[in-house]
């Protein structure tokens, strides 16, 4: 069944990011300092890429899209960033980003947006950061198209989405060991996630990954992503990153989740300039 863009907001209005997962009450900064430490630490195998961030990023005119709970919106700010719109289909998530600035002594706008169909002007920013986002969308293509078309001639953007790794690839072959993981307590905590290493379908793996009632989640191939971004970008440096480390039963040392997370991430992100 064809999913649609009220039923996603639906589900992140009421499942924002990282809630369900944390120790913590949603809002608070121990919220946001577990979160910063888990993302980087998990999701970035404990470093954040520095080509993730733009080029005299003091100068920049930020747009943070799928802010979520404002990580992004604020380590840009941090950086030296004095003008962020931070952008999210819900107002869960423009609330916990509004509070994250607040409690890090920033400032951001902030605007609900659908990202198919934003309603900024053209050419409104220097630099849009995008991650982890548009695969939640019915219409990828169209949000990719709009990324653009709110890019002045100049423009830089960062994009990342769930990348076909070769996990995803070979998934019938490794069901069995895949199983015996989760039967050692492998999964992730809240959101119904829990058995996620007993999932058949590596289809539906990409959608549990955010929650069991996740309505939409789509990975893509390198040769996919980047013929989805050709048309509006110049792909100037695409990389794989994310090994979710914290879905195993059992620690793995920092440099073995290092060269994973490089070789087998199941995230594919791409620094681009607008065509």
């Amino acid at each position: 069944m064809t999913k649609n863009i009220e039923e996603v907001q639906k589900f992140w209005e009421n499942n924002p990011l990282w809630s369900g997962e944390s120790n913590f009450a949603p809002g608070t900064q121990e919220f946001f300092e577990e979160h910063r430490q888990v993302y980087i630490e998990d999701c970035f195998a404990g470093y954040l890429d520095k080509r993730i961030f733009p080029n005299k990023i003091e100068e920049q005119k930020i747009l943070d899209l799928g802010c979520g709970p404002g990580f992004w919106t604020v380590e840009f700010g941090l950086r030296g960033c004095q003008n962020i719109t931070a952008a999210d289909l819900t107002l869960k998530a423009l609330e916990l980003t509004q509070q994250r600035c607040k409690i890090y002594g920033l400032q951001a706008a902030l605007s609900q947006q659908n990202a198919e169909h934003l309603t900024f002007a053209d050419a409104s920013f220097s630099h849009v950061n995008c991650q982890g986002v548009i695969h939640h969308t019915p219409n990828t293509d169209l949000c990719v198209k709009e990324i653009a078309r709110v890019l002045n001639d100049e423009g830089t953007a960062i994009i990342s989405v769930y990348y076909k790794n070769i996990f995803l690839r070979s998934w019938k072959f490794l069901k069995f060991p895949a199983s015996l993981i989760g039967k050692l307590g492998g999964g992730l905590k809240g959101r119904g996630r829990e058995q996620i290493y007993q999932i058949d379908d590596v289809n539906e793996i990409v959608r549990l990954y955010d929650g069991v009632d996740n309505p939409i989640g789509k990975a893509y191939s390198r040769k996919e992503f980047s013929q989805m971004l050709s048309p509006y970008f110049e792909i100037q440096d695409v990389w794989i990153y994310f090994f979710p480390a914290r879905t195993l039963p059992f620690p793995l040392p920092n440099f073995i989740h290092s060269i994973l997370d490089k070789s087998v991430g199941f995230m594919i992100m791409a620094k681009l300039k607008k065509r």
